[in-house]
């Protein structure tokens, strides 16, 4: 039933083709919207007409008035987005009844996922997948152009990996970092399901309700399971079904419409 309230659109950087586009970032934000039942559209977009340079970003100004404090009404970066919503009543505070010690539970989750894994997976496809990668995220651009556009990304990814530091790692060094992260989830959540009815989602803190981890870690999961561009994490999440088996009850209960990996 198509819904009367009125839809924000999520530019994600990739078209709505009935699936997931490949930014955990804009996953993140899709599961959060529809946890909370807000309606969205779906669009391309690209990181040259995001507010911060980057996708994901959304259109807000169905939501404006005409009061100037409203804010603007193109808004980037995930968890400011998340913030600004928040603050305006339009998604629950899923964080809201925690624990101190729960919230730093989820917060030290989101930065490993979003400060750590994120670079890994960055390097992967930028510099390991290259060619993938390039035709994947550019591939509104035409061409010729994309292969000059292309290899200004991979200069500028290579400088900001050198600097951040996995840029000066080996391959393994990585995989072996990386490797870490998973294997640590699947054990946090084989405990976690072992307590959950069977078929039925489960939480990485074991609550009974999401936190903003569990948006972040299935935004992550499907990034790499649901495209070709990280084909080693790709074949390191398969090894763990408790990893992939709590991303795909999620997918089950909030994805119905969308494709399931494969």
């Amino acid at each position: 039933m198509a819904s009367s309230q009125p839809k924000s659109t999520l530019y994600r950087g990739s078209p709505d083709h009935g699936g997931f586009g490949g930014s955990p970032f804009s996953t993140k934000l899709e599961f959060r919207f529809r946890h909370a039942k807000l309606p969205y559209n779906v669009a391309a977009g690209s990181p040259k007409t995001g507010p911060k340079g980057k996708v994901p970003y959304v259109d807000l100004s169905v939501f404006q008035t005409s009061d100037a404090s409203a804010g603007p009404s193109l808004m980037g970066d995930s968890t400011f987005i998340i913030q600004h919503l928040l603050a305006s009543h339009r998604l629950p505070d899923l964080n809201e009844d925690l624990s101190d010690e729960q919230r730093l539970n989820d917060l030290a989750l989101r930065a490993l996922l979003e400060e750590k894994l994120y670079f890994y997976l960055m390097r992967e496809r930028w510099l390991d997948n290259y060619y993938t990668q390039r035709d994947t995220a550019l591939y509104a651009i035409p061409y010729p152009i994309r292969i000059f556009v292309g290899l200004l990304v991979h200069r500028t990814v290579t400088s900001t990996l050198h600097g951040q530091g996995v840029g000066r790692l080996t391959g393994e060094e990585v995989r072996g970092l990386e490797t870490e992260i998973w294997q640590t989830l699947e054990s946090v959540l084989e405990q976690r399901m072992r307590k959950a009815t069977p078929q039925k989602v489960f939480w990485a803190l074991g609550g009974k309700q999401p936190t903003e981890a569990d948006a972040t870690l299935f935004g992550f999961i499907v990034s790499v399971l649901a495209t070709e561009t990280a084909p080693e994490s790709k074949k390191m999440v398969k090894k763990f079904p408790c990893v992939s088996e709590y991303a795909k009850r999620i997918h089950r209960q909030y994805f119905p419409d969308y494709e399931m990996w494969t």
